[in-house]
């Protein structure tokens, strides 16, 4: 059989984990210091949890995890006469995989809320799963890096997420834009056109715009039965740079004139201090996802063709589907696999994301793999990565194996280094040879360290 993986989904090597963990060290250490703190949940959740969350086609873009045992013992007769596989699911699919970490985290807040200290902020690193087609930064498993607040309706955590931007992207050494809009005014704007009934139709429109351009949202909105007239509306609305350019459009909609009056709020905390990136408003911004209510982020990368690799949004009322009503919260996502894409392209990790291993041991002979083995152990404890080749082998063997790990040092033991006490350790890069005890080896390996 030869091996192969399904599409989508990706093998790590020691050194791309290493440097995705340097990402993810980087977002941990923000998300901490502004005082986030870590959950966990499930894979699966149960079906009825995830679906109607996501739009139609976040519906089918979900795995479905067949039920347990003869999942057809209880299928649904008729649908699978009919292959009707919508009908069909519910009898034979009562889990799926987690399409996103913020429905889960809305479930997680009900299920704990005796628990939790509101506003609770929490983040969260784990994989998510969407059966969508693989193509270049897209991938049908990948982890989302998602900082939520939820139990405040503060304007102050959307200026707080979008620093956290900031300095995640600051410290990555990635320029970004930060485009910020609200669901408000993109009601403000259906207001203004006349089309307030239809504005799940202009927004699905408007968030094609940076794929088909002007025209193509045209005939989206016309395809939708938007009329030119209103066409026209929206689309000069769109071009504004400024949200006193909105104000007098505005001026019969309380939802768009709500919007505007947010959006100077949240400047007002933003303001007071400069950032490293550039936080622009954009009214063209509507990212598609249903439980968004009022702003919304999104990030991209400058001078790299790439989607965006962050977004996020406020909700008023997630939890209510779950039971626990007027719970605002607000939160953002890092796009780990396409921010890992762009570092590589742009060669923007360190030469060392991952750790490497300090000392190799290599003995000649079984007294002095014995003896190597117990200075091996001395410097373990002294918290220095270090390793022993398994066997005595010969001396070629053994160097071409430390060079591929890519030790930093060899440390070699024979029969003149047992009887002495003094260890021949090679600096792999520079070709040094020194005679070192092992305090002695100790001793300059910690202070390399630190």
């Amino acid at each position: 059989m030869k091996p192969s993986l399904p599409k989508g989904v990706r093998d790590f090597t020691p050194e791309q984990v290493a440097r995705r963990e340097y990402i993810f060290d980087i977002i941990k250490g923000v998300f901490n210091r502004y005082g986030y703190r870590p959950i966990e949940t499930p894979a699966m959740e149960n079906l009825a949890t995830l679906t109607g969350k996501y739009g139609e086609e976040g519906d089918r873009l979900l795995f479905k995890v067949l039920n347990n045992g003869d999942y057809l013992a209880k299928a649904d007769t008729d649908a699978l006469d009919a292959r009707d596989s919508s009908a069909l699911t519910s009898s034979i699919a009562r889990r799926g995989l987690r399409y996103d970490l913020t429905v889960p985290f809305a479930r997680f807040v009900v299920q704990h809320r005796n628990d939790l200290a509101f506003p609770f902020k929490r983040y969260q690193i784990q994989p998510v799963w969407r059966a969508d087609r693989p193509q270049k930064g897209r991938y049908q498993e990948f982890y989302q890096c998602d900082v939520d607040v939820i139990g405040s309706d503060s304007l102050m955590y959307e200026a707080e997420l979008t620093r956290i931007y900031d300095e995640v992207f600051t410290q990555l050494e990635l320029p970004v834009t930060i485009r910020l809009n609200n669901r408000k005014i993109l009601r403000g704007i259906a207001d203004a056109a006349g089309v307030s009934g239809q504005f799940v139709d202009m927004t699905v429109a408007i968030d094609k715009l940076d794929k088909v351009g002007e025209d193509g949202v045209r005939r989206e909105l016309e395809q939708r039965s938007i009329g030119t007239e209103a066409q026209a509306i929206i689309l000069e609305l769109l071009n504004a740079t400024q949200l006193d350019d909105l104000e007098a459009a505005f001026a019969e909609s309380p939802d768009g004139q709500e919007g505007l009056r947010e959006m100077r709020q949240i400047h007002r905390y933003l303001d007071r201090e400069p950032l490293h990136n550039t936080v622009r408003f954009d009214p063209t911004l509507a990212r598609g996802l249903s439980y968004y209510t009022g702003c919304i982020f999104e990030v991209t990368a400058d001078n790299v063709k790439m989607g965006s690799i962050g977004g996020g949004g406020r909700y008023a009322d997630l939890t209510g589907m779950f039971g626990l009503k007027d719970m605002s919260g607000v939160g953002v996502s890092f796009g780990a696999e396409r921010i890992y894409d762009v570092l590589e392209e742009l060669g923007k990790f360190p030469d060392q994301a991952a750790r490497p291993l300090q000392a190799l041991f290599v003995a000649f002979d079984e007294a002095s793999h014995l003896y190597a083995y117990d200075a091996l152990q001395q410097l373990r404890r002294a918290g220095i990565d270090a390793d022993l080749y398994p066997e005595p082998a010969k001396m070629k063997k053994q160097m071409k194996y430390a060079d591929k790990l890519g030790a930093v040092h060899v440390v070699v033991v024979g029969s003149d280094e047992v009887a002495s006490g003094r260890l021949s350790v090679k600096h792999m890069a520079s070709g040094e040879q020194q005679q070192l005890m092992v305090s002695e080896l100790i001793a300059q390996l910690t202070s390399n360290v630190a």
